[in-house]
């Protein structure tokens, strides 16, 4: 578990309430899905990029029901190629192993690194939920509280219409 006893500590250092719902382990949204279904909001998908340099990294999340073209990605996000990044690169910005990919990494972007493009489609949700750095859990706070997260990260970042 990298980093999850930091993530609740985040979060109740600034005040943000969430719920904790404990799962088998769901690496993917197909799988986690039956453990999401009585959370309210949406559950997040959450993918991690690096550019055709390999010196700039995004953090991109959207609804789990949504799909995206990594080409129509790079033409909305204007930051030239891009590509998956590497299981080394996510260990190392974020601290978090594949399958565990969420906004509560970065907790563990000491030099705030990553940037984090948010879609705006978000906003219709009253709660928003992601692993905790683990997917053997998901945790699901309210979006004003994400943003206040977000603020409070140090990371930059930035609302986006991505479909």
């Amino acid at each position: 578990m990298i980093g999850q006893q930091k993530v609740y500590d985040r979060l109740r250092e600034l005040g943000i309430g969430f719920t904790y719902t404990e799962h088998p382990a769901a690496p993917t949204i197909e799988i986690g899905r039956q453990y999401w279904a009585d959370l309210p909001g949406t559950h997040c998908k959450n993918l991690f990029f690096r550019n055709h340099k390999g010196n700039r990294h995004y953090l991109v999340i959207f609804q789990c029901d949504q799909n995206l073209a990594i080409h129509d990605l790079e033409h909305m996000l204007r930051q030239g190629k891009l590509s998956f990044a590497s299981e080394q690169r996510m260990e190392r910005f974020l601290g978090l192993r594949p399958g565990s990919v969420s906004p509560f990494g970065l907790v563990n972007d000491e030099e705030h690194h990553v940037h984090v493009f948010v879609d705006e489609n978000l906003r219709n949700y009253s709660h928003v939920s992601f692993h905790p750095n683990d997917n053997h859990a998901s945790l699901n706070i309210s979006l004003p509280d994400f943003v206040r997260y977000m603020d409070a990260s140090g990371n930059t970042w930035e609302w986006i219409r991505l479909y």
